[in-house]
């Protein structure tokens, strides 16, 4: 099994250098894993590192059928391997047989999704790499089909960080070719509880319209980010489900740019329940965490690069960061080396123009 694991993984690793698109690329490695883990359906989505809410997905048309009831019962009901669980655990892939020891019907997921679907066991991944979590991999068995196999959850968990890495590669800003086009003004969407669209002014419409365009949907479906972030909204209300993390996420457009998404739940005397959806560009402060986590800066060296983006001297963020100015150049260096430049004006060059931070 090494042998052909390692041919596998040689596979994959030539496919991510061969493809730069992220949704190219998920939909051949899927292609490939076929080949070695059979199963009948996926979902591979992309994740936001920091909220781990999705940021687009690639789902079969069976698994989209019924993806706003898998997104319920990952963000509203106590089950089996949920990502946010498996991306903070040891092990980052688990099977839903595994899980219940077989015992399928104790998952509500299974019994009251998976189940009448026609859908049997799943296996869940969540994919991480030095730390961070930039994506989610699910697979699917039918009714009537084996179980997934120890062994093939393990060549899974092998494979996982090296396609998380690959997803990590692709999520770095990169500014467009031929220069950012007009952005539309921040848009606000109003929707019920169940999802559906009350109100939303006109900007919220071209945001939509990016959205799906950035997911190949049609005009008539709710981008899947954009669920994820109601979700997690509706969660965050419950006192029985609470997450510290918020509900935003940032999306990359087909040209590059980088939308944000921000939901809350809102409430007043109307018994009808509603959620508030603001949409527009992402802005510097929603942009440098993900460069940083994308890079492998750490929480200080992010402070660092805010500090030098207000235009402040070693002296000043020495600081107001509480440290002397020698700890200041040391992390200088550091943040040097991982961004590949050589002093201050190039970081900041690189951070305008390489990974088109907002001016």
């Amino acid at each position: 099994m090494g042998t052909q694991l390692n041919s596998l993984l040689n596979k994959i690793t030539a496919l991510g250098g061969a493809l730069s698109n992220s949704q190219t690329y998920r939909s051949e490695l899927l292609k490939q894993l076929r080949c070695w883990i059979p199963f009948e359906s996926a979902c591979f989505t992309t994740v936001d590192p920091r909220t781990l809410l999705s940021t687009g997905a690639i789902t079969d048309e069976d698994i989209e059928a019924i993806h706003d009831r898998l997104f319920e019962y990952e963000y509203l009901h106590s089950d089996n391997n949920h990502f946010h669980e498996l991306a903070n655990s040891m092990e980052k892939v688990a099977t839903l047989s595994g899980a219940t020891n077989g015992a399928l019907n104790i998952s509500p997921r299974y019994l009251n999704v998976l189940q009448p679907a026609g859908f049997h066991d799943e296996m869940r991944a969540a994919l991480v790499a030095d730390g961070m979590c930039w994506g989610y991999l699910t697979i699917f068995r039918q009714e009537g089909q084996p179980f997934f196999s120890e062994e093939e959850r393990q060549v899974l968990s092998t494979l996982a960080p090296y396609m998380a890495a690959m997803l990590r590669d692709r999520t770095l800003p990169r500014s467009p070719v031929d220069g950012k086009g007009h952005m539309p003004e921040p848009g606000l969407l109003v929707l019920s509880e169940t999802l559906d669209i009350l109100t939303y002014n006109a900007s919220a419409r071209q945001w939509m319209s990016l959205l799906q365009d950035a997911e190949g949907m049609d005009a008539a479906s709710l981008p899947r980010p954009l669920r994820a972030v109601c979700f997690r909204a509706l969660s965050e209300s419950s006192r029985d489900t609470a997450y510290s993390t918020g509900a935003h996420t940032r999306v990359r457009l087909t040209d590059g740019s980088y939308a944000s998404i921000r939901a809350c739940f809102l409430h007043g005397p109307d018994s009808l329940a509603k959620l508030a959806v603001t949409l527009g560009p992402a802005n510097t402060a929603d942009m440098l965490p993900l460069i940083s986590d994308a890079l492998g800066l750490t929480e200080r060296e992010n402070e660092v690069i805010s500090g030098i983006l207000r235009g402040l001297s070693t002296k000043e963020l020495a600081q107001s960061l509480f440290i002397s100015p020698y700890t200041v150049q040391d992390h200088l260096k550091s943040i040097f080396v991982k961004t590949g430049v050589n002093s201050r004006r190039e970081l900041i060059w690189q951070l305008h123009s390489k990974y088109s931070l907002s001016q």
